[in-house]
């Protein structure tokens, strides 16, 4: 097992499935112990179990499930908690919990635009509110923020609500970098493009769908959920030690143009 992340502790939320799960599995087969946190647990525990299984582990490995409602303060503190019981101590967070009602402006309900921004803004901001204690304990610490190409550009195939988010965690991510490098806390936000999963491929079967995701990357193929974890796994490693507030894409060129 590459010594990456060896020693590090590090907390994925929205781990139990999608690219949260990849992350996770990508920070195990570097060397790093990881909380998957997440609201579904049964998801939660399959995906514990087979990130010992991809890492060659029994039961007893390196990942453990979590629950966590990244909207509630209070789970956040129970949370950490048992990561600081369990492990004793915190080297990184990745903030990847996060929503999309995919409604355009005029028709979202301002009930969806308050789940989204609870779940996408204010899920982040507690963790990072709760997490930097820790982190200044243990000497420093990594900060991961799940934004997307929205967070950086007026996404045409998006909708507003969804950008306005992901642009908030933007600047969240500058404005922690800037304000905690001083405790050798970094934070970085990752921006993918669209990424391919099976539930995607369903939605591009319709040919004018596909023309468009496909069409708007220059590389011309979409993004896989091993491109986005190999960008985490990247930042949250001493290699990344004087990479700090930045927006990296991880999207084929398409906001470069």
């Amino acid at each position: 097992m590459s010594a990456r992340l060896a020693g590090k502790t590090a907390l994925v939320t929205g781990g139990a499935q999608g690219l949260g799960a990849e992350i996770a599995l990508a920070f195990r087969r570097e060397g790093a112990f990881v909380f998957i946190c997440d609201v579904n647990e049964t998801a939660g525990n399959e995906t514990a179990q087979a990130v010992h299984a991809a890492a060659g582990e029994s039961s007893a490995g390196g990942a453990e499930f979590l629950f966590l409602d990244v909207t509630s303060e209070d789970s956040w503190k129970a949370a950490l908690a048992a990561v600081i019981q369990k492990a004793g101590r915190l080297d990184v967070l990745v903030n990847n919990a996060g929503i999309n009602i995919r409604k355009d402006i005029e028709q979202m309900p301002v009930e969806s635009l308050e789940r989204m921004l609870a779940v996408n803004v204010k899920g982040p901001f507690l963790g990072i509110k709760l997490a930097l204690p820790l982190m200044r304990q243990a000497g420093g610490g990594v900060i991961l923020n799940m934004s997307s190409v929205c967070g950086l550009i007026g996404h045409k195939y998006t909708n507003e609500a969804y950008v306005a988010t992901k642009g908030a965690l933007t600047l969240l991510t500058k404005s922690i970098a800037v304000r905690y490098a001083k405790d050798n806390i970094r934070c970085n936000s990752v921006h993918p493009s669209t990424v391919d999963t099976p539930l995607l491929q369903t939605v591009l079967q319709d040919p004018e769908r596909r023309a468009e995701r496909y069409g708007e990357v220059p590389l011309g193929r979409l993004a896989t959920a091993a491109d986005v974890a190999a960008a985490f796994a990247y930042l949250a490693s001493d290699e990344a030690s004087f990479i700090n507030g930045i927006s990296f894409p991880v999207d084929g060129g398409l906001t470069a143009g």
